[in-house]
């Protein structure tokens, strides 16, 4: 298996690299699978051929629906930043998380420094929750977030991972995260499809595959750039 060494994020205490291992095979899936490391969460950047961080290029914005709000709530934050992502030039997909929430995507155009990305995303969510206080909150703090969806614009931080798509979760009833579509994500809002049908597992993923493909194939998709903040 492949392995790197990268600068230690800042959650790691007393050391200043860490060594990873790069899941690109079958072989590699079934590897970690064989050691019960059922989740599997990644950063927004890839390793060039040399083993070392390259600047993002995938853009997220993470859903956490707070007390008294759930996937539903979650389906409308979402369908408002695909608009806004759409509107500057960008491509975005959407999944859930596996548990309670949803991540929107975007594949980016290479930006000039490494903390582009969390600008924008935090001037996206600072924005929603400015149009509709009472629904969307973009401050970390738990007391903000009854009755809202937390955007979580951080996650764009170098330092940070996201579960990645079609990962397993580990907790009950082995849930996936799982891309879903736009019409998935309007037929909740709109009201025609149940909220718990956007709840996977692996069989259920798997059909959807072989139905509709990946629906987070990102490689032909519109990489422009952010917007200068």
């Amino acid at each position: 298996m492949r392995r790197v060494t990268i600068p230690s994020p800042g959650s790691s205490r007393g050391r200043e690299t860490l060594d990873m291992v790069v899941l690109e095979s079958t072989a590699d899936l079934a590897w970690a699978a064989n050691l019960a490391a059922l989740e599997v969460h990644v950063p927004q950047w890839r390793v060039d051929d040399d083993g070392q961080p390259a600047l993002p290029d995938l853009l997220v914005l993470d859903l956490d629906p707070g007390p008294e709000t759930g996937i539903a709530e979650c389906c409308a934050v979402a369908e408002r930043l695909g608009e806004r992502l759409e509107a500057d030039g960008l491509d975005p997909v959407v999944k859930t998380s596996g548990s309670k929430g949803m991540q929107v995507y975007a594949p980016i155009a290479v930006p000039t420094d490494r903390e582009h990305p969390s600008r924008y995303a935090k001037q996206l969510a600072q924005e929603l929750s400015a149009e509709t206080p009472d629904g969307v909150v973009w401050r970390m703090e738990k007391v903000l977030r009854p009755g809202k969806v937390l955007i979580d614009w951080s996650q764009n931080n170098p330092a940070k991972t996201t579960v990645a798509p079609y990962s397993l979760r580990a907790r009950a009833g082995a849930t996936v995260s799982t891309p879903i579509g736009w019409d998935e994500v309007d037929a909740v809002r709109e009201g025609s499809l149940d909220p718990a049908e956007l709840r996977f597992t692996t069989d259920d993923v798997l059909a959807r595959v072989e139905e509709y493909g990946d629906l987070f194939d990102v490689a032909g998709a519109t990489r422009a750039r952010l917007p200068e903040i």
